[in-house]
């Protein structure tokens, strides 16, 4: 005879989990204490409020990861509290991050080796190249 339903469905797993192992389980960070460093730094934010790497985050919650010259933002959509395969970790988040600009996308343009210093023309040619060519005001 099995024990009578209460109406309620057993729960799948954890409801939230510490901000560090699910970035580091949904392979955002490297290693867990990178996770830690960057939420310790304020590179990290939580429904747009800086976190720590302590704090539990639950289903639903955005999460705003500044690397260096990016910036992430993904929606929590499956919780994770060990380190899976990447296919598996893209389907833990939403990634609604903006396109990254087009001159970080691009290599910047090289100068052949033993060529010396660029000249005056050579050094503007190059910032309208990379989109800084503003006029400095008069």
């Amino acid at each position: 005879m099995s024990a009578p339903s209460s109406g309620q469905e057993p729960s799948v797993g954890p409801q939230s989990v510490r901000l560090d192992v699910w970035l580091w389980s949904a392979r955002l960070m490297p290693t867990r204490s990178a996770a830690t460093s960057a939420c310790r730094g304020g590179h990290v934010r939580r429904n747009g409020e800086p976190t720590k790497a302590a704090q539990r985050i639950a289903v639903g919650d955005e999460l705003r990861i500044r690397s260096p010259g990016r910036e992430k933002v993904v929606i929590v959509t499956k919780i994770l509290v060990k380190r899976v395969g990447a296919p598996i970790a893209r389907t833990a988040y939403e990634d609604h991050s903006p396109e990254p600009p087009p001159q970080l996308a691009a290599a910047p343009p090289r100068r052949d080796r033993g060529t010396g210093r660029p000249t005056k023309r050579e050094r503007r040619a190059l910032d309208r190249l990379r989109g800084r060519d503003e006029q400095p005001p008069l």
